[in-house]
């Protein structure tokens, strides 16, 4: 049990220095690049839930008004 705490003791600190040399910016091509491709996985997600939706309230609010007709009609 000594052994690991000694263990942990000595690579905790080591793990600050890990990350010192990153520059503010952090403009790198790559990361562009992969924000790009999350930005288009998001957008092509959300053309279908917007036509998912869109198609929901049409089919929502054309059975109310079927229904309306229906008992108009009857009367």
């Amino acid at each position: 049990m000594k052994t690991l705490a000694a263990l942990i003791g000595t690579m905790a600190p080591a793990t600050v220095f890990a990350s010192s040399d990153v520059t503010a910016g952090g403009g790198d091509i790559f990361v562009w690049i992969f924000l790009g491709f999350f930005a288009v996985i998001v957008v092509g997600q959300l053309i279908p839930a917007i036509m998912l939706i869109a198609g929901l309230v049409k089919g929502i609010t054309a059975k109310k008004v079927a229904k309306t007709e229906a008992k108009t009609e009857a009367k």
